[in-house]
């Protein structure tokens, strides 16, 4: 896709790296808008950033300003975005309407996969993605990045799904689509926070070679759809599964009690976890950021030398 075919324009440094055919990492910006407080969300976004760079790749922070997708934040771009109030949290179902209104909205997992593929990124490294919630036979939530994994061809490095949801759901989803959920150097799946979910994954692999091989046979064999890297969070930051969960039990109740829905769910839990955590949820999610940006620009390195 060209630039001239839509209102899409690339950082001088994502332009660069596109014309040498160095490797890209994509990241989203709602976890600069939705996910993390002013001024920890520039702080930590400026951080997810360098770390990319120094594991040998060019990030592209994604977002949609004023109408305009922007392939690659430019630092003041970044600061205004993160003191910036009432900002669109944009998914597959409304990135055209907020593009064709001139509006400002943060992407998603979902869209910044789009955003990814139009620009030819490869990678993407976020914190979780979102997936089945709690009560979903009932309210029928489930997040659009599933349906996007199974039909966009970018592999999501992530923690695994947000702990917050229904994880047991969100597997069984991610299965049906034929998405191949791949648990990196251990055999479960680990849970954002915690390292281990309790759940066996359903493939391994312990080198981000043997993930770029994966992610370029996909292609030759024009299978749609990406791959899910689940990443758990160092030793030494995660909180423990049997320490989250009453905190994330609670939330939830408090939500349901509040009437809390639709878009508004996720943040308003994070929130409260990060309340009643007295912090630690926070430092933990930087953590793990920080940790699959490594993890990205390493596999897309090694796409990049392989393809």
């Amino acid at each position: 896709m060209r630039e001239r075919d839509m209102p899409m324009v690339l950082s001088e440094a994502v332009r660069a790296a596109l014309a040498e055919g160095a490797p890209l990492v994509a990241l989203e910006s709602t976890i600069i808008t939705h996910g993390m407080p002013w001024p920890r969300n520039v702080e930590t976004a400026r951080r997810v950033e360098a770390e990319v760079r120094a594991a040998g790749a060019v990030p592209a922070t994604i977002a949609v300003l004023d109408g305009v997708l922007h392939i690659g934040l430019e630092d003041g771009q970044l600061e205004a975005l993160g003191r910036a109030e009432g900002v669109a949290k944009l998914s597959r179902a409304d990135l055209a309407a907020c593009m064709a209104r001139g509006g400002t909205g943060a992407t998603t997992v979902a869209a910044t996969m789009i955003a990814a593929r139009l620009a030819g990124i490869s990678v993407f490294a976020t914190g979780g993605i979102g997936g089945v919630h709690r009560g979903a036979e009932l309210s029928f939530d489930v997040s659009a990045d599933l349906q996007e994994l199974a039909q966009t061809p970018v592999t999501v490095v992530a923690a695994g799904a947000k702990a917050i949801l229904d994880l047991p759901k969100t597997l069984e989803v991610l299965e049906t689509l034929g998405v191949p959920v791949i648990a990196y150097g251990q055999d479960t799946l680990p849970a954002f926070w915690s390292r281990d979910s309790g759940l066996a994954a359903p493939l391994r692999m312990d080198g981000a070679g043997e993930i770029a091989a994966a992610h370029l046979m996909r292609g030759r064999l024009g299978l749609p759809g990406g791959q899910l890297i689940a990443n758990p969070i160092p030793v030494e930051a995660e909180i423990p599964r049997a320490e989250m969960l009453p905190a994330i039990e609670q939330a939830l109740a408090e939500a349901e009690a509040q009437g809390i829905a639709a878009k508004a769910v996720t943040p308003f839990l994070l929130q409260r976890i990060f309340e009643i955590t007295a912090g630690r949820s926070l430092e933990a999610n930087i953590a793990l950021v920080l940790n699959n940006a490594r993890l990205a620009a390493a596999i897309a390195r090694e796409i990049g030398s392989a393809g």
